[in-house]
């Protein structure tokens, strides 16, 4: 099995849960890039779309998954639109196994919270076409999970089968 685990997928799919639920299974550790990002910038990812810019977000973004790369046994949990950067998803598919945790767009929806912290979250004809757009990219993970339904343990426990199966 790899020494390294990228989970992507669309924001509220759980990727951050199933990190941490996969590095306490197999004795890792775990890391959420958008954390790590609001850690740095000691802002929320909402505060730096609506002051920064998305371009801004993104090459913070950009760098903190450069200072990933050396690290092993890992869990990363990226953010909805790391994958979708052509450059990180190379870096992540050379570095790591990727993980696309798959979960539809009407379960998504249901799990955003209301309150503006998902930046990309406020008009439902745009999360549909961003869904359709990034559904085609995350399909280049090595791996695909579905995760509909599914509690994060569950789903950590399907993620480490597939691996081992790899």
């Amino acid at each position: 099995m790899t020494d390294k685990i990228y989970l992507v997928g669309f924001m509220a799919a759980g990727k951050t849960t199933v990190a941490r639920a996969m590095a306490a299974r197999l004795g890792w550790q775990a890391e959420d890039i958008d954390e790590l990002i609001e850690a740095r910038e000691r802002r929320t990812v909402a505060d730096l779309f609506a002051r920064s810019g998305e371009t801004y977000f993104r090459g913070v973004e950009r760098e903190i998954l450069r200072l990933l790369l050396p690290l092993r046994h890992l869990v990363v949990a990226t953010g909805g639109g790391t994958f979708m950067d052509p450059e990180n998803r190379a870096a992540i598919n050379m570095d790591g196994t990727s993980v696309w945790l798959d979960v539809p767009l009407d379960e998504l929806l249901a799990r955003l919270p209301a309150d503006g912290r998902r930046p990309l979250a406020a008009d439902r004809a745009q999360m549909e076409r961003l869904y359709t757009l990034r559904q085609a990219v995350y399909a280049g993970a090595h791996v695909h999970v579905d995760a509909r339904g599914a509690h994060p343990e569950d789903v950590a426990e399907r993620v480490i089968d597939a691996l081992q199966r790899t």
